[in-house]
């Protein structure tokens, strides 16, 4: 019992708790810049994935004799913060939220995992290129902006081809939803479709105006 608490060893653990706050300002930092962007995983969560982590990979670097193969314990990080990313993807609508929230949860856990290596170099490095992307990719760009769909429902009169000339209107090739029904001898078609360009009201105004075969128009955006 007294080897437990001798000073060489209250000594070295000392020593190593200097692993832990550079991960706590390393977590503190990718986690302020997700603050920044009202993102799910904040602030806390970051620092306490990073610690976490690094407190692991000390555990298994100091608490096991040189016999047994610590590098498992290490590893578990790994799928275990990939579960925890998992928790935080979300499909909504026709978007996948919470997938790059996930990544940076992911990427915050090697931080760590450095810290807890002593790697000091390579974990700052790494925050500091973390919160770089992230920011980059934040700039107001059209080579960094995906598309954003929307989903348009509409009712038209069929007669020849007028399902095409909706089709090129809109932008799609295709119809999510279909109903075809017969009011008073004519052919109407209900339908439902996605489409990346930008439809304000003035644009479904005039698109009605300049058709007169499209019934009506109702723009649904996703929440």
């Amino acid at each position: 019992m007294e080897s437990y608490f001798g000073s060489a060893t209250v000594l070295m653990q000392l020593g190593i708790l200097p692993d832990l706050l550079l991960s706590v300002l390393l977590g503190f930092a990718i986690g302020y810049e997700r603050k920044l962007r009202f993102k799910e995983a904040g602030i806390r969560t970051h620092t306490v994935v990073c610690v976490g982590s690094a407190l692991i990979m000390l555990v298994s670097k100091y608490a096991f004799d040189a016999a047994s193969d610590s590098a498992r314990v290490a590893a578990q990080i790994v799928s275990g913060v990939g579960f925890l990313g998992a928790g935080m993807i979300i499909y909504r609508g026709n978007e996948v939220r919470g997938l790059t929230t996930a990544a940076g949860v992911w990427a915050t856990a090697g931080v760590g995992m450095a810290c807890g290596g002593r790697l000091y170099v390579l974990a700052i490095g790494a925050t500091i290129l973390i919160i770089a992307v992230q920011s980059l990719f934040h700039l107001p760009l059209n080579i960094f902006r995906s598309k954003r769909y929307y989903t348009v429902k509409i009712e038209f009169l069929q007669t020849e081809d007028e399902n095409l000339v909706v089709k090129k209107i809109f932008g799609t090739d295709r119809f999510n939803q279909l109903v075809i029904k017969r009011e008073e001898g004519k052919v109407v078609y209900s339908a439902s479709l996605n489409t990346d360009k930008e439809m304000p009201s003035s644009k479904l105004n005039k698109i009605i105006a300049e058709n007169d075969f499209i019934l009506s128009i109702e723009r649904c955006d996703n929440d």
